[in-house]
């Protein structure tokens, strides 16, 4: 009887150790979804490294000028789950990426996997840029092409046990990846700005991944219906704010109060721009004034919600 019920739990086991084996498998997008590397555009490219404000995390810190395109690794993130490193994504064939495929950078953008086949944490922020274009990835990949080779390996993460697991990420993608469709449905009439915005913001400038809460205690994937409502630090410290066109957000910022912030840095309130945001506004100046200007006709269109924490800093 004993032998019975050892080799029956023997057996779950391995049928359970298989199942999440195959339920982990890295996932590659297929032939029809990389975009066509022979139109790629890099000016549009570097319209969109803009958007996502690349260097912010993979050039050194406060780096400005042809610094800022020196992408060798930027400043570590820490968080609850351990310090992240930005990696050099450089065209060095040794340290970068130089020596990746269209296919391969596609497949890291918008499924989160590496050449190698691993799964790439979700600190980069692949569950935004799945929302993008497969031509708008192949115009990327132009423009970082021609970007200056950094010779420099960045630190390898410093995380603990069970996060050094990268297989696990598997699990947490069948829940959390989402799909390529909009989280804000606008109205057909809504400014064609605002689809523009849209397209910016909910990908390439992955604003949805500070600014909005995560379930699972900050564990698990981004809270749609508390979309840019506000959300906890991920470094620790206080909020990040509420940028929904509620009282409580930035309904007393006009659209034009927004385009202005994005490239000056000083808000209608004569106050300047501080924290993290510094950089995002660096990046988001570098933008021809349209983007901005769709962006801020974006953000005065998603639903206006209330902050959990009614006092938000800008």
């Amino acid at each position: 009887m004993i032998e019975r019920i050892l080799t029956t739990v023997f057996v779950l086991v391995l049928v359970a150790a298989g199942a999440v084996y195959w339920l982990t498998i890295p996932q590659h997008l297929d032939a029809a979804s990389i975009g066509d590397e022979a139109s790629a555009d890099a000016g549009n490219g570097e319209r969109l490294f803009w958007a996502g404000g690349c260097s912010s995390c993979h050039a050194a810190t406060r780096a400005e000028g042809d610094e800022a395109l020196r992408l060798g690794g930027g400043a570590p993130l820490t968080t609850d789950f351990g310090t992240f490193h930005g990696p050099n994504i450089s065209p060095d064939p040794e340290d970068g990426i130089g020596a990746w495929s269209l296919a391969d950078f596609a497949n890291a953008m918008q499924r989160g996997v590496d050449p190698e086949g691993r799964h790439l944490y979700p600190a980069f922020p692949y569950t935004s840029y799945i929302k993008m274009q497969p031509q708008e990835i192949a115009d990327l990949w132009a423009f970082m092409k021609t970007l200056p080779p950094v010779e420099e390996r960045a630190p390898d993460n410093d995380l603990a046990f069970p996060f050094t697991v990268r297989r696990g990420i598997g699990l947490w993608k069948l829940l959390f990846l989402g799909d390529d469709q909009p989280i804000v449905a606008l109205p057909a009439d809504a400014p064609e700005a605002a689809f523009v915005g849209r397209s910016l913001a909910e990908g390439p400038g992955h604003c949805g991944q500070c600014h909005t809460p995560r379930s699972l205690g900050g564990a698990g994937g981004l809270e749609d219906d508390r979309w840019l409502a506000g959300a906890p630090n991920p470094e620790g410290r206080g909020r990040v704010p509420n940028i929904t066109p509620s009282d409580s957000g930035i309904g007393s910022w006009s659209a034009s109060d927004l385009a202005y912030y994005f490239e000056t840095g000083f808000t209608p309130d004569f106050d300047s721009v501080g924290g993290a945001m510094v950089a995002v506004q660096r990046n988001l100046a570098r933008l021809p004034d349209e983007d901005r200007t769709a962006i801020a006709a974006y953000l005065k269109a998603v639903p206006a919600l209330d902050s959990e924490d009614a006092t938000p800093t800008q």
